[in-house]
């Protein structure tokens, strides 16, 4: 009767540990665009997507607003400080570029997102995405072909200063 518990223990205890004992590291990255065809009106998709994008440094994302009364809908993500920080103005207009990029990508029926920085808001519409890349972000399929086409204009600091400077 002993060794039938001790067996049945074993039963149990032993995957319980092997799934306990595996690494992080097998673990998957979730996938941003599982979010792909989602509305501002869905509060859980835009606080999953947020969740996924990088935050400025010192900073953390302390609340949504989600702008759907009355079009043109948009998102407008407020930060606070999480610890001090030497954050820039040009890493501000960097990440607010990169997160508005896939923010109205992901998001269908978006037409601006506003990052409100400790050191400033920024706004940036679809219409000014679409002329900045020249194509139109909601068509790509996949975040290493979105990130591929940011990166590329996050290079050039000078399209990066007009964006801004209009």
């Amino acid at each position: 009767m002993k060794k039938r518990q001790q067996v049945m223990y074993m039963i149990i205890i032993v995957p319980f540990l092997l799934s306990a004992c595996s690494s992080e590291s097998t673990e998957k990255k979730e996938d941003i665009f599982q979010y792909n065809h989602s509305y501002v009106g869905d509060a859980g998709a835009v606080g999953n997507i947020t969740r996924l994008l990088p935050v400025p440094s010192g900073e953390q994302v302390s609340g949504l607003e989600l702008e759907t009364k009355e079009e043109p809908y948009g998102v407008i993500v407020n930060y606070s400080y999480k610890e001090t920080s030497d954050n820039n103005e040009r890493n501000n207009q960097e990440l607010a570029l990169f997160n508005a990029t896939f923010l109205l990508s992901l998001l269908q029926n978006a037409d601006w997102v506003q990052f409100n920085f400790m050191e400033q808001p920024i706004k940036v519409t679809l219409e000014e995405l679409t002329d900045l890349y020249g194509t139109n972000i909601r068509e790509v399929e996949n975040e290493e072909e979105l990130t591929k086409l940011i990166q590329t204009h996050l290079e050039d600091e000078q399209s990066v200063e007009s964006f801004f400077s209009n």
